[in-house]
């Protein structure tokens, strides 16, 4: 059985986000820590997602938006745990107005790749990203890249309540994938 844990962003989701949505409608699905809003707090959210992740031997799929991605990518530099896979959506760019809540050692770890398969959803219009700098964390990552188009945030405020296209992808990183190592779930100290 695999668990599907929503790793939330910045802000709270509005109830109509499709994290939210899928919170509520989906009991396999739920906060890694609930949505807390502003300010991030980089450690507090990684210490949440490590809770949650190692609360249970079943491996994880971790269902990242925004911040979420951030907060994904840093857990995987610092801890391990049974995780099959991760889709990160519309992750941010750490520039210098994150520098407060993202310190050094976190901005290194945000260019290593993860021990897991994992796929970057980004959009051509993203307010927080833009194109090459979504395509430069895919790569860091050894994340699969899906272009979403003129999509936004991917968040409600661009139309996403319902995301039959998420949801897909979800499925398909549940899957375990033949010969591949990233099929397993981390196992490194």
């Amino acid at each position: 059985m695999t668990r599907f844990l929503l790793v939330p962003g910045r802000g709270v989701p509005r109830p109509e986000h499709w994290q939210r949505r899928w919170a509520d409608t989906r009991p396999d699905h739920r906060w890694a820590s609930p949505p807390s809003g502003p300010p991030y707090r980089l450690d507090e959210r990684v210490a949440g997602l490590h809770a949650a992740v190692t609360a249970d031997d079943e491996p994880a799929v971790l269902i990242a938006h925004s911040a979420g991605c951030l907060t994904t990518a840093v857990w995987a530099a610092r801890h391990a745990g049974p995780v099959r896979a991760a889709l990160l959506v519309a992750p941010p760019y750490v520039g210098p107005d994150w520098m407060s809540e993202v310190d050094a050692t976190a901005a290194v770890a945000l260019g290593r790749r993860l021990p897991f398969r994992s796929v970057l959803v980004a959009s051509r219009t993203d307010p927080h990203a833009t194109w090459e700098q979504s395509r430069r964390y895919a790569e860091r990552w050894g994340a699969e890249l899906v272009d979403v188009g003129d999509a936004g945030h991917v968040d409600t405020g661009s139309g996403y309540g319902p995301w039959p296209e998420g949801e897909r992808l979800v499925a398909r990183l549940a899957a375990p994938e033949a010969g591949s190592d990233h099929g397993r779930p981390a196992d490194r100290a």
